[in-house]
């Protein structure tokens, strides 16, 4: 960290904030050309400083967040944690429907116990249906098995460090004081108002996107849908052509028969007589 340290007073660093202030640009820059292009950012903050900030930001742009444990295997083992995530949707479903309630008294207990558990652990990534493209990351001691697992899938890490980490394994390093709120709350709200420009710019495009290809499908059925009947119509008139010809000859071939048949012989009245 030396180089983003200005200077030291009292035995405290002073961070060179005109390297902050470009370094978060580029953090922001980074985050929202990722959100802007349909991706997915993890925050992960647990520490109480900053917990409400990554909670919020998060929920503000409809990203995935961890404010409370990190659970070990979030990302390295993330078929697992599937199978939990989808434990904690089929408690939360039993529990709005009412089907809780209706249990034993022991059992609901322990199935409301197992999902506050779920909810406390994996409530902010309960929507992750993949892995994140990125990871916002608040004090990397407290997370360091964040890092670890995020720097082992090798996804890119935007991390607040201080004077006294390793900003090795952080890809956008933002050098700043993690143990204040202020300090936290201004990264955190930085980064977040650019994702949260750049994905609802994408999900509006996105929804647009979506309603210009069902109304080509909905003109397309109706296209096919007429094409099919004037070619049934055509069908019909050439059967109809068809049956009316055909009951037309027969009618002439009675016709011509009876004709035949009421002809008077001829010369049959000479010889009589």
């Amino acid at each position: 960290m030396r180089r983003y340290i200005h200077g030291e007073r009292d035995g405290i660093h002073i961070i060179d904030l005109l390297q902050t202030d470009h370094l978060l640009a580029e953090a922001r820059r980074f985050a929202s050309e990722l959100a802007g292009g349909g991706g997915t950012v993890l925050f992960v903050g647990t520490k109480k400083q900053a917990r409400d900030s990554i909670k919020n930001w998060a929920e503000r742009c409809g990203m995935p967040y961890v404010n409370q444990r990190w659970l070990g295997g979030l990302l390295t083992n993330f078929g697992t944690m599937s199978a939990r995530i989808d434990r904690l949707h089929e408690l939360t479903s039993l529990k709005e429907g009412g089907q809780l309630a209706l249990l034993p008294t022991k059992e609901r207990m322990a199935r409301e116990a197992e999902l506050e558990k779920l909810e406390y652990n994996l409530g902010g990534v309960r929507d992750m249906k993949r892995l994140p493209q990125a990871v916002v990351v608040v004090d990397l001691k407290t997370e360091a098995i964040a890092i670890a697992e995020a720097k082992r899938l090798r996804l890119p890490i935007i991390g607040l460090v201080d004077s006294n980490v390793d900003p090795i394994p952080v890809a956008f390093p933002i050098p700043g004081n993690d143990d204040s709120m202020r300090s936290c709350e201004l990264v955190i709200s930085t980064i977040g108002e650019g994702i949260e420009q750049a994905a609802t710019t994408y999900r509006e495009a996105e929804e647009k996107r979506r309603a210009e290809e069902e109304e080509r499908r909905r003109l397309e059925a109706e296209e096919k849908r007429r094409r099919e009947e004037e070619e049934r119509a055509r069908q019909e008139a050439a059967q109809a052509a068809e049956t009316g010809g055909a009951t037309q000859g027969a009618e002439g071939q009675a016709q011509a028969g009876a004709g035949a048949t009421s002809a008077p012989p001829q010369g049959g009245s000479g010889g009589a007589a």
